[in-house]
């Protein structure tokens, strides 16, 4: 069985260091192990002369009965596990850093205390980076913003409704439509066209045939939220977002979008199915964690977004 699983981290990483890294063993051992499994079966499995590595055709033939195998060795570990998720050895978590500073700490102890004899590995990563590692399984379980196309083979478990607002100088008191017209007189800060974010946001202008221009575009929402503190610009974000940048928000006010609103969804995406237990239990403290320290506080300030701006039910 640790040949076939060498083989198939071979295949999927194409190096022996990459299989290395993932199975927790040596270069040398991983390369004898491959070198075993082809001896046995007397064919070669992978171009050992490629770089990265690719599966021969006969390989490529064998991966197929492999990933059936193992497949359905994880299901039935998986059956095992489930009403026992303290026999989780390993788990590699990543958070979007929109919440790492204050829910982020609490799921972290909450998972220590649940899964004593677990070995943690926690991120800090940009959504769609999160969602490339569930996707490449180097993830066991993610929070990140939902993508556009779902992502095969992962569960998913949505927690938060965050709708696009304005986030305009607290000193103006101009209507929001004034931003969105230019007649504000003040430039657009735009979120990374690459992440997730910046790419709803871009979408929904698109549908509404909104040209924004601009000379400016951020990674960083602490960036443009200090920016629109200081009176020098406007931007399309969530409360979310807003709620994570308590310094900057006595200078800055939340408006609604004026036109057809929009929203992203945050959710709890799990690749590895023993975790799915483990998983649905991080969403629901996730939920309790961000009535408390997102969406009261923020609704408190502005009563509009109670309903829009709302936890998603498991």
């Amino acid at each position: 069985m640790k040949w076939l699983s060498v083989f198939r981290y071979v295949v999927q990483s194409g190096t022996v260091q990459g299989a290395a890294e993932a199975t927790g063993q040596s270069v040398s051992a991983v390369s004898n192990q491959l070198k075993a499994l082809e001896a046995h079966l007397g064919v070669p499995l992978v171009d050992h002369g490629r770089r990265p590595m690719v599966p021969t055709a006969q390989g490529l033939a064998y991966l197929r009965t492999v990933e059936e195998v193992l497949g359905l060795l994880d299901s039935a570990q998986a059956e095992m596990t489930a009403a026992s998720p303290n026999s989780l050895r390993r788990l590699r978590f990543a958070m979007i850093d929109d919440f790492e500073t204050d829910i982020g700490p609490e799921i972290t102890r909450m998972l220590a205390a649940q899964l004593p004899e677990c070995q943690f590995i926690h991120l800090t990563r940009v959504s769609h980076e999160i969602l490339d590692l569930l996707r490449t399984r180097d993830l066991d379980m993610g929070m990140a913003t939902q993508p556009q196309t779902p992502l095969p083979n992962v569960v998913e478990f949505p927690v938060l409704r965050d709708p696009f607002v304005l986030a305009v100088p607290a000193s103006l008191s101009l209507p929001p439509e004034a931003f969105l017209d230019g007649s504000a007189g003040l430039p657009f800060l735009r979120y990374n066209r690459a992440h997730i974010l910046g790419s709803l946001i871009e979408a929904q202008l698109v549908r509404l045939r909104l040209d924004l221009e601009t000379s400016f575009e951020f990674d960083s929402t602490s960036s443009i939220m200090a920016l629109i503190a200081q009176g020098d610009g406007w931007a399309i974000t969530t409360p979310s977002n807003y709620a994570r940048t308590r310094r900057f928000q006595s200078d800055v006010r939340l408006v609604p979008f004026p036109r057809k609103g929009f929203a992203r969804r945050i959710s709890i995406f799990v690749a590895d199915p023993q975790a799915e237990q483990v998983a649905r239990s991080v969403a629901s403290a996730v939920r309790s964690l961000l009535v408390r320290h997102r969406i009261a506080p923020t609704v408190e300030a502005y009563p509009w977004l109670q309903d829009s701006y709302r936890l998603i039910a498991g």
